[in-house]
């Protein structure tokens, strides 16, 4: 079945506006709730994270700010989903998505399948990654790597505010579930965003941020700010890294990545969720497989140790890999960068 998103034609960016991280979240939802009357939006404090435009400019039939009870409200949704409304469901903290995991997991992402496709659940839940805050183990997690084992489901991760708005347009017109995962750190980052109201992102394509030809750095949602910095300190040491946000974690964009790691013979995996079974230990085995024998050094993975977040500062604040970490990392995979040819 063709998705709403694919009968839309891309438009080209034209001309641009500068918005925060979350002002492009609001702005896509408001064009979207404006353009299509399907599109509804329900969750829990909706004005407290940076809904209160939306609230105040559609009535109580299009917006429902309901109870704390995750496990109902998006139960609730994947049913309006199925009788052809399309819901946002806003879930605020990414830790509340444990409590919402059963209509996700057993009703959103197989009923197209149990149904023989006679049901679609064209639903988008959304959800704040916060850590770094010390708000403790129980509001800190990043879970996107555990649903990534679901089949049926589409995850993204945007990390600028231009692909933000443009993946979440995409997944409002898109006719499956789609989770999307907001870095609550990247809120007031600010960046150029395309203002044609039909400018999307397709889902499933990676980005490449900076170009280069010694190191291939793949970074996911808060950690693409980290290797850019890193690039840049790397560059004055006569290093130059190619830096890949696959801003898409499934489907994920492979051919991008080792394509690049085909030509650096080198990779480095960022990210700020734990280390064991995360995005990159997917993306890792995957260029393992397909380019044994072909790389000029280890791959590398930098993440999370398997400890629950700390309430105190100083201990969070360790866990996490920074700019200056992965620029270690990088020049440590890459020794002798002036003998390094690249690879064809």
């Amino acid at each position: 079945m063709q998705n709403d998103a694919d009968r839309i034609t891309t438009a080209s960016a034209g001309a641009t506006t500068r918005l925060s991280y979350m002002d492009a979240i609001v702005e896509a939802q408001m064009e979207e709730l404006t353009r299509d009357p399907r599109v509804i939006m329900m969750g829990e404090d909706l004005a407290v994270y940076g809904d209160g435009k939306i609230v105040e400019n559609f009535d109580g039939m299009r917006i429902w700010s309901t109870p704390i009870s995750e496990t109902a409200f998006t139960g609730v949704g994947v049913g309006a989903a199925m009788t052809g409304l399309r819901p946002i469901i806003a879930l605020s903290i990414s830790s509340f998505m444990y409590l919402a995991a059963d209509p996700i997991i057993n009703q959103a992402a197989k009923l197209r399948y149990m149904t023989g496709g006679q049901a679609t659940v064209p639903i988008v839940f959304r959800c704040s990654m916060y850590y770094g805050r010390s708000i403790a183990a129980q509001h800190s997690d990043r879970p996107y790597p555990m649903f990534m084992n679901v089949p049926g489901l589409k995850i993204l991760c945007p990390s600028t505010p231009a692909d933000m708005k443009g993946l979440l347009k995409s997944a409002i017109r898109d006719d499956d579930p789609v989770l999307i995962f907001e870095d609550a750190k990247l809120w007031p980052m600010k960046g150029d965003v395309p203002s044609d109201p039909d400018w999307l992102v397709p889902i499933g394509k990676a980005d490449i941020k900076r170009e280069g030809d010694d190191i291939t750095i793949v970074a996911i949602s808060g950690a693409v700010r980290q290797a850019l910095d890193a690039a840049e300190r790397l560059a004055d040491i006569g290093i130059s890294a190619e830096v890949i946000d696959p801003r898409t974690l499934k489907p994920l964009d492979l051919d991008t990545i080792v394509r690049s790691v085909r030509r650096t013979g080198r990779l480095l995996l960022a990210e700020l969720a734990h280390r064991c079974v995360n995005v990159s230990s997917e993306i890792a085995a995957t260029v393992a497989e397909d380019l044994f024998g072909q790389m000029r050094a280890p791959i590398r993975r930098l993440g999370v140790p398997d400890v629950h977040i700390p309430f105190s500062p100083a201990l969070e604040s360790a866990l996490y890999p920074t700019a200056a970490t992965i620029a270690a990392a990088a020049q440590a995979l890459c020794r002798h960068p002036a003998d390094a040819a690249p690879r064809t």
